[in-house]
């Protein structure tokens, strides 16, 4: 009971904006409800929410991980980006982000986040460049073990791996063990 007290303190003060592929991935192994442990409220833009609910052309329609929750999950709030000028301008940069992330950086400078969830090094150096505090789906492992909503990150990060096909260095993988004491 004092560790849900604990989070809800947490979550009550941070606005967090999330890209698509750490809900996707979350999704994919079940455990997304984590980040509603760790932030409360997690907000995605227009086309995070786009990308999270289009099906896959393959031989039979295959929803996207997470699609049916951003769609149903009161605790994921879609909002639209005001300055659509500003993700142009990172669109036709060199940059080679993709909408979703550049959306979700600007989406979270317009509402001074306390942090934004991308997973892509391009995406995540752009959002270091704005100034913005910066987490991945790692990051969001390595803080759900450190406040005790998850016993333990390896069993994650390898379904992960298996399940999401989530790329990691093995250099990564080892650090990311020692940093979780594992």
């Amino acid at each position: 009971r004092a560790r849900h007290r604990k989070f809800a303190l947490i979550r009550s003060f941070m606005i967090v904006v999330s890209d698509t592929s750490p809900m996707t991935n979350l999704a994919a192994i079940n455990q997304l409800n984590l980040l509603y442990l760790l932030y409360g409220e997690i907000i995605i833009p227009v086309a995070v929410y786009n990308e999270l609910t289009q099906t896959t052309q393959t031989t039979i329609n295959q929803t996207v991980p997470g699609s049916r929750e951003v769609q149903t999950l009161s605790w994921i709030k879609t909002q639209p980006v005001q300055e659509k000028q500003q993700v142009r301008k990172i669109l036709t940069s060199k940059a080679n982000i993709d909408i979703g992330e550049a959306e979700a950086i600007i989406l979270a400078i317009e509402l001074n986040a306390d942090l934004i969830i991308i997973d892509e090094r391009r995406g995540r150096m752009l959002a270091s460049s704005y100034n913005l505090k910066v987490t991945g789906l790692l990051g969001v492992l390595l803080q759900a073990k450190n406040q005790q909503a998850i016993a333990a990150v390896k069993p994650l990060m390898d379904r992960l791996i298996q399940q999401a096909e989530f790329r990691i260095s093995n250099e990564l993988y080892q650090k990311i063990l020692e940093l979780a004491g594992e």
